[in-house]
């Protein structure tokens, strides 16, 4: 019997009896859609953090008070009791670090401030903060128009401030915004500059900030509030782990720390965040894995039973197909082709709803959309191997009844 009539005949067998095949499959589609919709959700996470990681800068590791995640639950308390990194604490860590490295990079930021020129206003939820001249440098942003901050504007603590183009589009739509004063936090800065577009990080504008000199900052803002960030960049990744141990001794000598004490600030770079994502990652794939085996393995046994149960309901349609001449090649291929049909078709089902529930998920955590083919194309393959696996035996009993038995079977 040719190929092609063997696959008619068992799609047809499958629609005779619908629903009954749609609820076995339902056990794939469960099992699939548990392993599909939360890797999608992980790599599209992982993605974009990776991308994202681009705010610390390349070979740049950071100091703060507070962790860049986990700082909730029972440790916020321990977090919240620790000193803050001042002003004065950063500046005489930069000068410990001079000649070990050019860049470091000092900030505070907000993230609850409006922007306001000539009766235009921004939404009030700009970045704002100080920060010195290597703010570029640490954080991989550019100057489009007018200059980065000087060493005297930090000295001086000068009113200035460089822009995003956030700011730029909604203040300054139809002019040149440098030379223009415009109010922050109820104070006037006048723009120096504006930064090259940088777009989205973690689903956040990296274009609706403006930044003036830290020094001007606490002035403003007061300094008893507020806790410095400190990034700096080693030259190369070669004297990488040199530089963040000579940064971690100068920074506790800058907070008093004595020889036992334990750190009271946080160190993080890019491969740490990396391997913190990495571990939660991990545990929630190993329990989408023991969720999605047990629900293929009740669906493996699904498909056992139900073909179990069409071969005893076919048994006669198989003696007469057997008695003008069917080879037991031909009936065992086409219940064959039955139990992976069903498999596949659960596994399809599975694959779609698990990319599409796992991408809204990913997007609505401020992640990109992503299609994971080597996830989809193993979730087939298992699908495919547990259609054979579980529909062998009943494949191998249909084929191999006697036909005269089978002819007399009511």
């Amino acid at each position: 019997m040719p190929l092609f009539e063997i696959l008619r005949i068992a799609f047809t067998s499958l629609g005779v009896n619908k629903l009954r095949s749609c609820l076995t499959m339902l056990g794939i589609t469960i099992g699939v859609f548990s392993v599909i919709g939360v890797m999608t959700t992980i790599t599209a996470l992982r993605g974009s953090i990776e991308t994202g990681l681009s705010f610390l800068g390349s070979n740049t590791f950071q100091f703060g008070k507070w962790p860049i995640v986990g700082g909730g639950g029972q440790d916020h308390r321990k977090y919240e009791m620790r000193r803050n990194i001042t002003l004065e604490q950063a500046r005489r860590y930069q000068q410990l670090m001079e000649g070990t490295s050019d860049v470091i990079c000092l900030k505070v930021i907000l993230y609850d401030a409006q922007a306001v020129y000539n009766g235009r206003k921004t939404t009030p939820d700009v970045t704002f903060g100080g920060t010195n001249e290597f703010f570029l440098n640490a954080n991989q942003y550019s100057i489009e128009l007018g200059r980065n901050f000087q060493p005297e504007d930090i000295e001086l603590g000068r009113p200035v401030t460089i822009i995003g183009q956030d700011i730029v589009k909604k203040l300054f739509p139809s002019e040149n915004p440098l030379g223009k004063t415009i109010k922050i936090k109820g104070r006037t800065y006048v723009v120096i500059g504006t930064y090259v577009e940088k777009g989205t990080t973690f689903g956040q504008s990296s274009d609706n900030i403006a930044m003036i000199p830290i020094t001007r900052f606490f002035s403003d803002m007061g300094g008893e509030t507020y806790t410095v960030n400190i990034a700096t960049e080693a030259p190369s990744h070669l004297v990488y782990n040199d530089y963040m141990d000579k940064g971690v001794t100068m920074m506790r000598i800058v907070r008093g720390l004595g020889p036992e004490a334990e750190n009271d600030f946080e160190l993080y770079s890019n491969d740490s965040i990396l391997s913190i994502f990495g571990k939660v990652a991990d545990a929630v794939t190993s329990g989408s894995f023991v969720i999605s085996g047990i629900a293929l393995l009740a669906a493996g046994v699904g498909i056992m039973n139900i073909m179990l149960v069409s071969v005893t309901e076919r048994t006669k349609e198989i003696g007469i197909r057997k008695s003008i001449g069917a080879r037991k090649k031909s009936i065992l291929i086409q219940f064959l082709v039955e139990a992976i049909a069903i498999s596949l078709a659960g596994g399809v089902l599975g694959i779609a709803l698990g990319v599409g529930v796992g991408n809204l998920v990913a997007m609505w955590m401020k992640a990109g959309a992503i299609f994971p083919w080597d996830w989809a194309v193993l979730g087939l393959v298992v699908c495919s191997g547990i259609g054979v696996g579980f529909g062998f035996y009943p494949a191998w009993k249909a084929a191999s009844l006697d036909p005269i038995e089978a002819l007399r079977y009511e």
